[in-house]
């Protein structure tokens, strides 16, 4: 069975999450934006192997720690989708203007698209191309948790900005009602800041999405 722990990093507060077998501890990341050591401390407490790093975008607060974890760990890169190339490629410039420590670009083991899956250890996740915060967002939702890591896409009451170069607001209203409403009221959302609801809670109380 899968489990997983959803841990605040960097002042962004960013959702970063550790995702993990319960059989055999291997663990994926998703959105290792900093505080790497933090991270790593957390993944020796629950008793589990990181394996993978799974990203939906590349703003600097959900992918700056990527290159220095994948570095130390060996680990692959997977995600985002290939919309986000300029976001890896300016992620310096990003880190400096929002006051970061040194943050290093990467190259992707694996970009990602609608309709490709994850596996950690025999268990899918499917992947939905959401772009609209960004070109290049992607989704990870596991049929089996009935849980969806969705990033800046969607929050509990609000939706992701789209004033950021090739954001698009028709865009990400389209992204959310096309990829995400379809996974079901049921289906619990893990967003990229703030805390976790559901799909059916944010089609009735969400203003900016409420009734669609």
């Amino acid at each position: 069975m899968l489990h997983y722990k959803t841990i605040p990093v960097t002042p962004f507060q960013q959702n970063c999450s550790l995702l993990w077998c319960d059989e055999t501890h291997d663990a994926a990341v998703i959105d290792p934006g900093g505080e790497i050591d933090r991270l790593l401390a957390d993944a020796e407490k629950l008793g589990v192997t990181l394996r993978q790093i799974w990203l939906t975008h590349a703003h600097i607060d959900h992918a700056g720690g990527t290159a220095e974890l994948a570095k130390r760990l060996a680990l692959p890169i997977i995600g985002p989708h290939p919309g986000d190339q300029f976001w890896i490629d300016a992620l310096a410039e990003q880190g400096q203007m929002f006051g970061f420590p040194r943050v290093d670009p990467f190259t992707p083991t694996r970009w990602l698209a609608d309709g490709d899956t994850v596996e950690l250890s025999g268990h899918v996740l499917s992947v939905r191309h959401c772009p609209g915060h960004t070109p290049g967002h992607v989704v990870f939702y596991s049929p089996e948790l009935k849980r969806a890591f969705v990033g800046d896409v969607l929050f509990a009451g609000s939706i992701g900005r789209t004033d950021f170069p090739q954001g698009d607001h028709a865009t990400l209203i389209s992204s959310i009602k096309q990829r995400l409403w379809p996974m079901g009221d049921d289906t619990v959302f893990i967003p990229g800041h703030g805390p976790e609801s559901t799909f059916g809670r944010e089609r009735k109380m969400n203003p900016y999405v409420r009734g669609t």
